[in-house]
């Protein structure tokens, strides 16, 4: 194991289109989703134990969080739990965790990746990660993995990218969320892969980077490199992250980049944004059912249950719908329609905090 390899787990999302089992105080990705006995959490940090050594796993994530992370996640020490004091989307995210490693190793390979994302194939994802950081440990480069897709996805963003024979691809350009005829096009072209939000790049690369295109962002957490590791790195956090510009490491950086490539893979991936992408990655009964709870189904179909184990659940003639309940909310609705669950998380909060 390279002891320069490192880990940045973005854990600070709230994930409202995964409500009501996702709420403000105890967002998805420190949830048992797919019932294997481990969250989100845990399942990401499982995923790299072969990659980089416990002590270099570094957590980003709301200072409302952190004691929900100690518990998740008891080997980290309190200086590898970084705590945002609010919300400013990836690229202060990513940046505050990339100079703080760098200041403890110059010589970083880091990964960044989202908490609450399924992976089903482990094994090919740790190859394609592996072949990522050789890439980046070469040169001054930003390496993305790039998700074959598998239908015309509206939900992600796309990159495409050069075709050669190698198994590392230099990239021409970042798509936005398209269209249904858009992506459709996408996927005929065989010369576009999933944006999955995964990166990969040495501590000087992504410092180079965000020097080059995002230089505020830059003069901010480098003006941290006598604080990081201190005991003022809480107060000098709580204070510049106030002048910070609420963008993703997409925007500020990634678009941006003529240095950037991408690693293939096709490794079971989902963001698990919404209960229909839950839904599709799980397992499913004769019924075509995804079920997690105490229930008796009469006539179900086509439907995803996940309602708690100590309430029986009883449901007849649904086709197609998510019935959904946690903590003082029960939600119903038609799987096919669940864009409408921004608006009930909107119209929950009308009615009280508790509710969100």
């Amino acid at each position: 194991m390279n002891k320069n390899n490192y880990v940045v787990i973005m854990a600070g999302g709230v994930g409202t289109r995964f409500w009501p089992f996702s709420r403000t105080n105890n967002p998805k990705q420190f949830h048992d989703v797919l019932g294997t006995g481990r969250t989100l959490l845990q399942q990401t940090a499982d995923r790299f134990e072969d990659i980089c050594p416990n002590e270099n796993i570094f957590i980003v994530t709301s200072t409302d969080y952190i004691d929900l992370i100690k518990t998740q996640l008891p080997f980290l020490s309190d200086s590898q739990i970084l705590a945002e004091p609010i919300r400013r989307n990836t690229a202060p995210c990513v940046a505050y965790a990339c100079y703080k490693i760098a200041k403890q190793n110059p010589d970083a390979n880091i990964v960044v990746a989202p908490a609450d994302h399924i992976i089903l194939k482990e094994k090919e994802f740790e190859k394609r990660i592996n072949i990522a950081l050789e890439t980046s440990a070469k040169g001054d480069v930003l390496v993305t993995l790039g998700i074959t897709p598998t239908r015309p996805d509206t939900g992600y963003g796309y990159i495409q990218y050069d075709q050669s024979e190698t198994e590392v691809k230099k990239v021409k350009t970042f798509r936005e969320k398209p269209d249904l005829a858009l992506a459709k096009t996408f996927l005929e072209s065989g010369d576009y892969v999933w944006n999955a939000g995964i990166f990969i790049w040495t501590a000087k690369a992504i410092k180079n980077a965000f020097s080059k295109n995002s230089p505020v962002v830059h003069s901010i957490f480098e003006s941290g490199n006598d604080i990081y590791f201190t005991d003022k790195e809480t107060d000098f956090i709580n204070n510049i992250y106030q002048n910070c510009e609420s963008i993703s490491i997409d925007y500020a950086i990634m678009e941006k980049a003529d240095n950037v490539f991408t690693v293939l893979g096709n490794i079971g991936w989902s963001d698990l944004g919404t209960w229909k992408s839950l839904y599709e990655v799980s397992d499913k009964d004769e019924d075509a059912n995804v079920v997690d709870g105490a229930t008796m189904l009469y006539g179900v179909k086509n439907s995803i249950v996940k309602t708690p184990k100590d309430r029986l659940v009883v449901i007849q003639g649904l086709d197609g719908y998510i019935v959904a309940e946690y903590d003082n909310v029960l939600m119903i609705c038609e799987k096919e329609q669940e864009q409408f669950v921004k608006n009930f998380v909107a119209d929950a909060t009308k009615k009280g905090k508790e509710f969100v």
